[in-house]
């Protein structure tokens, strides 16, 4: 076995060094050919016309072969009035190697997309026993640092420093005087060349004075401010984000699983004991899901903050999951935003021990593809709501609200569907990258999430029929997910793998099931599901729990399915639904509603007027008339929009008392435990 694995490295070396050979000849071939050619050719006199430069050698392809010794990785995370992390690595190196290429991680997992932090990495620094090497970064890959060695060189050290925004204008802020989420692949380096899972890492970090971190990682061991862990490889390392504060606090869920949590302020931290029952019941409620756990133990890491920026992250040991501040003691009120903390407990399950085959990489530099986030996103928002409901985190009046918004975006909300498949969509993380956009109704964002769920509802309850109510989509979720209890590996999977496991628990044709409604563009709204499951979508002028929840919290007024906008809470348009009547009569992203009808706004006067021109001849009546601000003009503009006031619900169609198929699938799994 020994000698069959040093066989395959060697091979695996030469096919990298072969591929960089046959790159670099084949480049240095077409730049030849190209000046043959251009030679041959008659120059135009007096036109310059440059020719292509040669790209350089190619970055080497990771190997599965171990990194020779342990790379100390020492953060100084105490400085939170400047809000930066200082970074001491100590790089051991092959003995007689004159030349290291180290990298930032630049895709990253749960990302799905080129998101690595370089802008912020700064006053970077290389030295070999205390003197100072030359280094260069990479005339492609801006993310690669290439080092000159001294002979005699056995380790470098990097200093460097991570700068943390301070404002969200920056990026995400990350440390606050009273928190901070230190995610290790934007404050560290590792070397070109080998699997993450390859390279040894020893972590340190020195917090504030008094604070508490969490993390998953293991051997924890604390001297004064100063933290250390038992060294771990970079993926784990990667994949184990800490959450540390001087307000924190962390509850046992069952089944070694932990919700740790940091505050902005002590009195936050006030779990009732039938809210905390309620988090105690979510882990029950996955655990009995999908009949397995792919973790030793597990933290929802969680901060209850409005001053660090919000995040919603999987990993395989942990999650990292914001709330708002008042959350624990404001639990009603706030219902509408628990449902991050279900949705990255399932990622345990679907997306880190399951994963699309395209979306696994041996390093942070292969570029992910992500034609199946449908699977690893979707079906995860499935199951997050469903989980929310089953366990009490989330009311279910609030769930089937959630659900009605969703349903209305893909009816009545998003013209793009018109060209744009859902599965298009899972290219978005690596171009978009979750920027605004001028049109989203129109260009279509990262509908993988929710069009998909719906698309997974309707898949539970054609189960369901086809078993008369014997099955549902738990079925697939234990023997998809649920598989080799106690892996805590990665298992990648296809469409193919997806389609078969569907037929497994009950036979019908799947495959084209999935690529009519995810692959195809053009397709009837997905709503089948929601009717299958006894409701449909009906329209109110009042707001759904959920709707009424997230606009409040958000501080927005939502009117995209009557004048097809959105406001802020000072009256400048948000989003603007492509050929709606706001968008028909010139309002577009960014103006201002000054006045309405003559009136000063403010949100009860547009919705009086609303309201008032409701169910006006279109063609002789009054028009809405908003005087607009856009710039330094002011526009008075006519909205010609009489069909009032619209929000969506869900509505049984059933007038008896009896379970409907989506209520079965929202009810409990398990028994609720009494309140401690």
């Amino acid at each position: 076995m020994v000698a069959a694995e040093t066989l395959a490295r060697h091979d695996r070396r030469m096919t990298t060094s072969l591929r960089v050979v046959a790159r670099s000849a084949s480049i240095l071939a077409l730049a030849a050919g190209v000046a043959l050619a251009h030679t041959a050719s008659a120059q135009p006199v007096g036109q310059s016309m440059p020719m292509t430069v040669p790209l350089p050698p190619v970055l080497p392809d990771a190997v599965d072969t171990t990194y020779p010794g342990t790379i100390g990785l020492a953060i100084d995370a105490s400085d939170v009035n400047r809000a930066v992390y200082r970074v001491t690595e100590t790089i051991p190196v092959e003995a007689g190697a004159r030349q290291l290429t180290l990298l930032l991680p630049k895709w990253l997992p749960g990302n799905h997309g080129p998101t690595g932090a370089i802008s912020l990495l700064s006053d970077l620094h290389f030295s070999v026993a205390g003197k100072a090497i030359n280094w260069t970064r990479d005339a492609v890959d801006a993310f690669a640092f290439h080092l000159d060695l001294p002979e005699g060189a056995r380790t470098v050290e990097a200093r460097f420093v991570h700068t943390s925004p301070l404002m969200p204008a920056e990026g995400r802020v990350t440390m606050t005087r009273e928190m901070l989420n230190l995610q290790w692949e934007k404050m560290s380096l590792y070397p070109a060349g080998h699997y993450v899972r390859q390279i040894k890492f020893a972590p340190t970090v020195s917090f504030p004075a008094g604070w508490t971190p969490f993390t998953a990682l293991d051997g924890q061991k604390v001297e004064g401010a100063r933290v250390t862990w038992s060294p771990v490889d970079y993926a784990t390392l990667v994949d184990s984000p800490v959450f540390a504060g001087i307000n924190a606090r962390r509850w046992d869920l069952g089944h070694s699983i932990y919700l740790s949590v940091v505050a902005d302020k002590p009195e936050q931290l006030a779990l009732a004991p039938a809210n905390l029952a309620s988090f105690q019941k979510l882990a029950d409620e996955a655990v009995s899901l999908f009949g397995s756990r792919h973790f030793d133990h597990y933290d929802s890491l969680l901060a209850l903050t409005d001053r660090m920026g919000g995040i919603g992250l999987e990993h395989h040991r942990s999650s990292e999951n914001s709330y708002e501040p008042k959350s624990f003691t404001d639990w009603a009120n706030l219902d509408w935003a628990h449902s991050v903390v279900s949705h990255e407990l399932v990622h345990s399950w679907n997306g880190k021990f399951r994963r699309p085959a395209g979306l696994w990489t041996p390093d942070y530099r292969q570029p992910m593809q992500t034609d199946l986030l449908w699977v690893y996103e979707g079906q995860t928002q499935f199951w997050g709501l469903v989980l929310a409901a089953r366990s009490g985190v989330q009311r279910p009046e609030t769930i089937l609200g959630s659900l009605a918004v969703t349903a209305a975006q893909y009816s009545e909300g998003q013209p793009g569907r018109a060209w744009r498949p859902v599965e298009d969509t899972t290219r978005d993380p690596v171009f978009a990258m979750r920027r605004a956009l001028p049109y989203p109704s129109l260009t279509r964002s990262e509908d993988y999430y929710s069009e998909a769920a719906l698309v997974w509802l309707e898949a539970d309850q054609l189960i369901r029929e086809r078993t008369q109510g014997a099955k549902g989509l738990d079925d697939f979720a234990r023997r998809f997910f649920g598989v080799k209890d106690g892996d805590w590996g990665e298992l990648t999977y296809t469409f193919d793998d997806v389609a078969a496991a569907l037929n497994a628990v009950t036979p019908y044709d799947w495959a084209g099931f999935l690529r009519q409604r995810l692959y195809q563009a053009g397709q009837p709204s997905p709503l089948a599901g929601i009717e299958r499951g006894g409701y449909r979508l009906v329209w109110k002028d009042t707001p759904n729990p959920f709707d009424k929840g997230r606009m409040a919290g958000n501080k927005t007024v939502g009117l995209t399915y009557s004048l097809g906008l959105t406001l802020d809470k000072e009256g400048k348009v948000a989003s603007t639904l492509w050929n709606g009547p706001a968008f028909n009569a010139g309002i577009v992203n960014g103006a201002k509603i000054v006045a309405v009808n003559g009136v000063a706004y403010d949100e009860d006067t547009l919705r009086a007027a609303i309201t008032a021109a409701k169910g006006t001849p279109k063609l002789s009546g009054a028009p809405i008339v908003l005087l607009v601000q856009r710039g330094d003009r002011f526009l008075t503009l006519d909205v010609d929009y009489h069909g009032g006031l619209r929000y969506p619900w869900l509505e049984r169609t059933a007038n008896d008392k009896s379970p409907a198929g989506l209520d079965q699938l929202l009810s409990p799994r398990t028994t609720a435990k009494p309140a401690k």
